[in-house]
């Protein structure tokens, strides 16, 4: 019979790696006598990292005796102590390969329910002192699981593990892990996966994106379960176009309509999409990369950005000081997520300043359609000077059944006229969204300075509009993801010490391009030291976290990840360049 062998415990505590504190509670420790278990955790146990670790249907985690000696030969250790995967029962029998989602257990006189498989990150690594121990757990299909606490009572090292319920369509753990993890699944199991119900609300989405994938007729890449990936860019690296036509939209934005100088009808992109430019703006030092949204109704035959003029902007000075109707541009295909999803809710198209761009694309587009869902056109300048498209976005709104605009300038001039120009004076956010007739329901779509976004979705929040139904665009950086370790915001620079003699390796949202160093063991190490805003979490090529788009160039893998991001993305966590490359960091 299976049996409880140890529980263990442990709190969260600050630990240095690679130079970095990190927050953690992967250190547990054998707990004496019988300690109670509770619907979140057991007494003397907390999870440090919330966000990825504990709640109800991660309360307990089980990892299993046969695999502590597993790892042992595999790994030519003989040091392991209980606790050393981190979980908090070690147990005796309980195999991945038999235990499946949903199967009940009575231990002492508490009642669990398996709900899913670990999640591993890298400090399981940094406890076993092994950085490949994340993706070593899926790959050789021994992750342990979570129990839910059906019924909360105590525990102790002996008692027995009593099996009283079978989980229906009998799935085991290693073979959920596998499914979202390792490449090869099919609709048919995905569809037997979400057919448990103990199974755990985020394992469940994940494979909803699997299957919806699955069953489209879109091309195959990419694991949507693991992270939202794109379909592939329509060409790798820059294209070649010409400045066709340059026109004023208002006093600070300008408009470039860019055409291919070869002819060649462009794969129609989707609205709401950006491309970077390859900006040759001093002869003498390395190109300025520079994102721009495209900003009209996508066309086979051009693209149109719409750039401010900044003071202390580089590229948009060159483009709007500098550049000429006829000149030549390397462009990037069109690539990024934001875009019209397929919904029949309300629209609500919300930015401010040159936020305006993308959202104005999506305009185009659902005038173009003739869409009959409500559309509100919500738009915040400062003066009638600085207001970018008042008579395209007039004369689109007027080609829809339901569209409505609500204009807001925060500094109207003495000419400027309520009414005709705007609708009120201040400043855009949730209340007045509600308080002029905005659905809640509504998929909202916004893009604006980062104050503005960081306002209007704490607003969106509060009103109680649905996460999903929120979606933002940013023009700089990403916020980064870095679990278990506080996020200090630096400006991104070169990394410290002689430059590497490798290929250039460009970060287009920071900026900068650094010479590869072989001394880094990743893009992921090469970014961190030039403080560029990452995003990550196993480090070990599994939980696709750290996926960035590869706007140009190419790498190798090693290791390689256990599955492969789709064309034009890359796992920068396993990753290095064999090229010059440019990211979308």
């Amino acid at each position: 019979m299976p049996r409880l062998l140890s529980v263990n415990v442990g709190l969260p505590r600050d630990v240095t790696w690679n130079g970095k504190t990190v927050r953690t509670s992967v250190w547990k420790s054998p707990a004496t006598g019988r300690r109670m278990v509770r619907k979140l955790d057991i007494d003397g146990d907390a999870q440090a990292d919330l966000a990825g670790h504990g709640g109800e249907h991660r309360a307990v985690f089980v990892y299993q005796m046969d695999s502590y000696h597993y790892w042992e030969r595999f790994l030519g250790r003989n040091d392991f102590t209980f606790g050393q995967f981190g979980e908090n029962f070690t147990v005796e029998g309980l195999p991945d390969n038999e235990v499946c989602i949903g199967d009940r257990y009575r231990i002492g006189n508490a009642e669990f329910e398996v709900t899913q498989p670990r999640v591993t990150c890298y400090r399981v690594g940094i406890r076993m002192n092994e950085p490949r121990m994340p993706a070593l757990l899926v790959e050789h299909h021994r992750p342990g699981f979570y129990f839910r606490v059906l019924q909360e009572g105590e525990v102790g090292a002996g008692d027995d593990i009593v099996k009283f319920a079978d989980g229906p369509e009998r799935i085991s753990v290693a073979d959920v892990d596998a499914l979202l993890y390792l490449p090869g699944h099919s609709p048919e199991q995905l569809q037997r996966a979400l057919q448990i119900p103990a199974l755990s609300e985020g394992w469940q989405s994940s494979f909803q994106a699997m299957l919806e994938q699955e069953l489209s007729s879109k091309t195959k890449a990419g694991n949507p379960g693991l992270a939202n990936e794109e379909q592939p860019p329509a060409w790798p690296g820059f294209r070649q176009m010409r400045v066709a036509r340059i026109y004023k939209e208002s006093d600070s934005v300008t408009s470039f309509v860019l055409a291919p100088i070869d002819g060649q009808l462009l794969p129609v992109c989707q609205a709401g999409q950006f491309v970077v430019l390859r900006l040759l703006v001093d002869p003498g030092k390395p190109p300025v990369l520079r994102s721009y949204s495209l900003s009209d109704l996508p066309a086979a035959d051009h693209l149109r950005i719409s750039v401010k003029s900044e003071l202390d902007g580089i590229g948009s000075s060159f483009l709007c000081d500098r550049a000429r109707e006829g000149d030549v541009l390397d462009v990037s295909a069109p690539r990024g997520s934001f875009t019209l999803g397929p919904s029949q809710n309300p629209v609500a198209l919300v930015s401010a300043g040159v936020g305006a761009t993308p959202v104005m694309s999506m305009l185009h587009s659902l005038a173009a359609e003739r869409s009959p869902r409500e559309i509100w056109w919500i738009y915040g300048a400062r003066n009638r000077d600085e207001h970018p498209f008042a008579e395209e976005s007039r004369s689109l709104l007027k080609q829809l059944s339901r569209g409505r605009a609500y204009i807001v300038y925060s500094r109207p001039a003495a000419i400027d006229q309520v009414g005709a120009d705007f609708d009120a004076p201040g400043h855009i956010d949730a209340a007045l969204l509600k308080r002029i007739g905005v659905s809640r329901s509504s998929d909202f779509y916004l893009c604006g300075p980062p104050s503005f976004l960081q306002n209007m979705r704490d607003g969106l929040r509060n009103w109680g509009v649905l996460a999903g139904n929120v979606h933002t665009e940013i023009f700089g950086s990403l916020e980064a993801i870095t679990p278990g370790m506080a996020q200090v915001v630096h400006t991104p620079h070169l990394p410290q010490g002689p430059p590497g003699s490798g290929p250039p390796v460009s970060f287009a949202r920071s900026g900068i391009t650094a010479a590869w160093d072989p001394k880094f063991a990743s893009l992921l190490e090469l970014a961190e030291a030039c403080d560029v805003p990452v995003r990550w979490s196993c480090r070990a090529g599994v939980c696709h976290t750290c996926m960035t788009g590869l706007i140009g160039g190419s790498i190798i893998y090693n290791p390689e990840p256990l599955e492969r991001p789709a064309p034009g993305n890359v796992l920068v966590c396993c990753s290095q360049p064999n090229a010059g490359v440019t990211l979308d960091l």
